[in-house]
C-alpha cells in the first residue's frame, strides 16, 4: 500500500500537516498508535493538565487549516498581558497586546482541545486517510522511499515519511536520525488551580530560586479564578512537593507565587515531568523529515514549543505544495533542505535563547542577579523594545509561511 507521503503522529503538528496539504492531489496516511477518537466535551468538564499558550500566528495556521472554530467552539482562554518578575530581586517587566495595538497576546488552550479540533477537521476532510490504533514496529529504506512495518503486520510504503510522533519519536530511532540533547536536572509540575482573586487575562511569570513558575489564565463557564500552573523545580523538590497533600500543595504554591492572586484555594491532580531539551542534527535525510517535538524539544519557559512544531507543518507544507506544483519527488533531498534551512534557525534561536533565560535566572552569583534585576528594569522602560518583544511573541516577525501570515 504505497501513498505520497505518510505523516507518523497525529498529535497537533501532524494533524496540521495533514490538513495543511489536503486537497492538493496527493495520497496522504496519517497513521498513530492512538484510537484517534473525539472526546465528549462540556464546558463544566474539568481542565486537561497540558496546555498550550498559542501565538496569533499559530491562531492563523489553525483557521486556515479549518481547524479554530472546532478549538473555539470547545474552550479558549485568552490573554491580554504578561507580567514577569525576579522572585529573588526587584526587576519586573509587563507585555501588553495594547502596546502593538493587538486584541490578544495569544490563546492558553488544553491540548485536548486543540487535538479534538484537529480532528474534527480530519474526519470532516474526507481526503485523509487515517490509520488509528497503529504502531510502527520497522522502517527501511528502499529505492522509492521508506517501507514502514506496523505491529499488526501491515506494510505501508510512501515516497516521504515525516515524523511527528514526539519527544521519544520512533521514527528517528528507527531512523537512526542522530540528537544532541542534555537534561535540564529540573522537573516541571502542571496542574490546574483555582485563585481567590480573578486571573486578569494575565500570563504570570515568577523566577524563584528553584525555576520558573508560571500560572497561566484558564476561563470555565465564565469562571476566570483558574489558573494553568507550570512550576520548574530540582527533582528533589518537585519530588517533595508532589508528596505534599492539597491543602499544603495550595499553601506552598500561594507563597511561591507570592500571593498575587490570594490564595490558591484548590488544586486539580498534578503531573511532574522531566525536562529535557533535545535537538535533531538534521531535520532531514532523503525521503525524510522531521518535524516538532520529534525534531526539536525546548524549555517549557515562554509555552513556545507547540508554536514552534505548527510553524514546522506550515512551512513544511509549503515546501512540499510547491515541489509538488513542479513535479518534482517530495522526498529528494534537493526539496527537504528547503524546509530545513527555513525552520533550523529560528528554532534554534528560538532554543539558545530560552536556555540563555533559563541560565541567567538560575544563577546565584550576586553579580548575575543585579544583571538580570537591572535588565528588567531597563526593558521596562523600553517602550520600542518591548513592542519588539511582543510581535516576536505573536508571530508576527521572521520568515512567515503562508498560512501563518496576516
Amino acid at each position: 500500500m504505497h501513498a505520497d507521503l505518510i505523516i507518523v503522529g497525529a498529535g497537533m503538528v501532524g494533524s496540521t500537516l495533514a490538513l495543511a496539504l489536503q486537497g492538493a492531489g496527493l495520497s496522504i496516511k496519517l497513521i498513530d498508535a492512538g484510537p484517534l477518537d473525539v472526546q465528549p466535551f462540556a464546558l463544566t468538564d474539568p481542565f486537561e493538565p497540558r496546555v498550550s499558550a498559542l501565538s496569533a500566528a499559530s491562531q492563523r495556521i489553525l483557521e486556515r487549516v479549518g481547524a479554530w472554530p472546532g478549538i473555539a467552539g470547545r474552550r479558549i482562554s485568552p490573554y491580554t498581558d504578561m507580567q514577569v518578575w525576579d522572585g529573588s530581586g526587584t526587576g519586573q517587566i509587563h507585555f501588553s497586546a495594547a502596546s502593538v495595538h493587538a486584541e490578544v497576546l495569544g490563546h492558553i488552550v488544553e491540548n485536548r482541545v486543540v487535538q479534538d479540533g484537529l480532528l474534527d477537521a480530519l474526519k470532516a476532510s474526507g481526503s485523509i486517510d487515517l490509520l488509528p490504533n497503529a504502531r510502527l514496529e520497522r522502517l527501511q529504506q528502499t529505492e522509492h522511499g521508506w517501507s514502514l512495518t506496523l505491529a499488526d503486520g501491515q506494510q505501508l510504503g510512501a515516497d516521504l515519511v515525516v515524523a511527528a510522533d514526539g519527544a521519544n519519536s520512533a521514527v528517528r530511532r528507527l531512523a537512526g536520525c542522530a540528537t544532541r540533547e542534555w537534561d535540564y536536572m529540573h522537573h516541571a509540575i502542571v496542574t490546574s488551580v483555582r485563585c481567590a482573586e480573578p486571573n486578569q487575562q494575565t500570563a504570570w511569570q515568577r523566577f524563584t530560586d528553584d525555576g520558573p513558575l508560571a500560572f497561566l489564565p484558564l476561563q470555565r463557564d465564565e469562571d476566570t479564578h483558574w489558573c494553568s500552573i507550570v512550576w520548574s523545580a530540582t527533582e528533589a523538590e518537585a519530588q517533595r512537593l508532589m508528596a505534599l497533600d492539597d491543602q499544603a500543595f495550595c499553601q506552598a504554591l500561594g507563597r511561591a507565587f507570592e500571593y498575587r492572586l490570594g490564595d490558591v484555594l484548590e488544586a486539580d491532580p498534578r503531573l511532574c515531568i522531566p525536562l529535557r531539551q533535545r535537538h535533531a542534527k538534521r531535520y532531514v535525510q532523503p525521503g525524510l523529515a522531521l518535524i516538532g517535538d520529534a525534531a526539536h524539544t525546548i524549555h517549557p519557559l515562554a509555552g513556545q514549543g507547540v508554536n514552534l512544531g505548527l510553524l514546522d507543518a506550515a512551512v513544511l507544507a509549503e515546501v512540499l505544495l510547491a515541489a509538488f506544483a513542479r513535479d518534482a519527488r517530495l522526498g529528494d533531498m534537493r526539496v527537504l533542505t528547503r524546509f530545513e534551512r527555513r525552520r533550523m534557525p529560528h528554532n534554534l534561536a528560538m532554543m539558545a535563547a530560552m536556555e540563555g533565560f533559563e541560565r541567567l535566572f538560575q544563577a546565584d552569583p550576586l553579580p548575575l542577579r543585579w544583571l538580570r534585576n537591572t535588565g528588567l528594569k531597563a526593558m521596562q522602560a523600553m517602550p520600542e523594545a518591548k513592542a519588539l518583544f511582543v510581535r516576536q511573541a505573536l508571530g508576527l516577525s521572521g520568515d512567515l509561511p503562508v498560512l501563518a501570515r496576516v
